[in-house]
């Protein structure tokens, strides 16, 4: 019988609680011939539920090629970074207290995105002080949230995922997976093991894309001249694609590509690691 869809759940999230319960797990414990080493949580973030849904799919797809079981709770939201980096501490606290009710019975919660991950590990501790009990769930939740290429590279010690991609690519570091999460080496030696492809460093590669959140509209104009650089900078090692970790910063970058109608494509490291799975 067709499921349906219950009201208030968005279609990424019904059409992933039909796909996690498609026949993926085998009567021996196994998923797609590998076994199971561990249960995880997928994390989706806004900016990918709304707009690269497909990365969600990829991440899902790279997990359970490594033997996780993946769980995905469809009534998870937002984790509150945007409400934070605005201003709106509260409307960010209730965010940030559902997130840890979302994701409270989780083994390990793993998302594709550095940047939600670096920002409810470095500052979820700030919206609860002064609440004990909340802030000892912080303390046991913390340890078990990972950014995807991180997660993938040292707790599952997976590189190589058989992927093919036969085209020239830049790599876009973006401050929160630099600064914030602290990844640069991971996502590099990923794109190293797929086949065909040929990663050009640009110039000035940890320069800020011009995305900031909030700051590509408060300050349009500095915002476009940063990504108007950090383009210019992709286009002189000719590669044919910018790839990060960060789906909003793709999404910038992106609209400035098209807006002026530059032949560049952006893609997210995950799309292309799942390439062939």
């Amino acid at each position: 019988m067709r499921k349906q869809k219950p009201a208030g759940i968005s279609g990424l999230a019904f059409f992933i609680f039909c796909y996690r319960e498609t026949p993926a797990k085998l009567p021996n414990g196994y998923i797609y011939g590998k076994s199971v080493t561990m249960k995880a949580d997928l994390f989706v973030p806004c900016f990918i539920d709304q707009l690269y849904p497909a990365t969600a799919f990829s991440t899902m797809k790279l997990l359970r090629h490594c033997g996780v079981e993946v769980h995905y709770n469809p009534e998870q939201t937002c984790c509150g970074q945007p409400a934070y980096n605005s201003g709106y501490r509260e409307e960010a606290r209730a965010l940030a207290l559902k997130f840890m009710r979302d994701f409270e019975r989780a083994e390990t919660i793993v998302t594709p995105s550095a940047s939600c991950a670096a920002y409810i590990r470095n500052h979820y501790h700030r919206l609860l002080e002064g609440d004990t009990r909340e802030t000892e769930r912080f303390g046991q939740l913390r340890p078990r949230i990972f950014e995807l290429t991180d997660f993938l590279v040292h707790e599952l010690q997976q590189t190589d995922f058989g992927a093919v991609f036969p085209h020239k690519v830049t790599w876009h570091d973006s401050c929160s997976a630099l600064r914030e999460y602290g990844i640069r080496e991971e996502p590099r030696l990923l794109l190293s093991q797929v086949k065909d492809l040929k990663l050009a460093e640009m110039e000035e590669t940890e320069s800020c894309c011009g995305f900031g959140g909030t700051f590509m509209v408060k300050f349009k104009h500095i915002s476009t001249a940063m990504t108007q650089q950090k383009v210019e900078h992709a286009l002189a090692t000719g590669a044919e694609y910018i790839v990060s970790t960060e789906a909003s910063c793709l999404m910038n970058i992106d609209s400035y590509l098209r807006k002026n109608r530059i032949p560049l494509q952006t893609i997210h490291i995950a799309d292309i690691l799942a390439a062939n799975l």
